[in-house]
This record gives C-alpha cells, sequence and structure tokens, in this order.
C-alpha cells in the first residue's frame, strides 16, 4: 500500500482577498511582487492554501516586532 500524499488546496486571487479583505488587485500585487507564491494555471493564477496560511503568520509577526 503506497501512502498518499496530503492534497494541496489552491484558492482563487477573489478566495484569497476575501479571506485578507483586501481587494484582488492587493493580492494580484503580492503575487507578482512574489511575496505570495502562486501557480499559474491558464491565464489566471492559484493560492495554495498554505503558502497563504505562512504568508499571513509570517505578516503577523512582523506587525508584532513593528508594534513592539
Amino acid at each position: 500500500m503506497a501512502s498518499e500524499q496530503p492534497r494541496v488546496r489552491f484558492l482563487t486571487v477573489a478566495e484569497v482577498a476575501g479571506l485578507m479583505r483586501v481587494s484582488k488587485m492587493t493580492v494580484y500585487r503580492l503575487v507578482h511582487s512574489g511575496e505570495l507564491p502562486a501557480v499559474r494555471v491558464g491565464r489566471s493564477f492559484r493560492v495554495p492554501q498554505d503558502a497563504l496560511d505562512q504568508y499571513l503568520r509570517t505578516a503577523s509577526n512582523e506587525g508584532d516586532r513593528l508594534t513592539s
């Protein structure tokens, strides 16, 4: 029996924008700058859920340092 790889969940730009409560343009800027990893599918982008979670943890930690 082969071990199964965990499935990666991909989010659309609109879903990421909704979760982050920012505009889609902000998400596109993050993707194009390389701050938020994404894969291109045809003409659109998909953001791995794990990448978004990591970005939000990192952004949260940086914000904590700025307010300390």
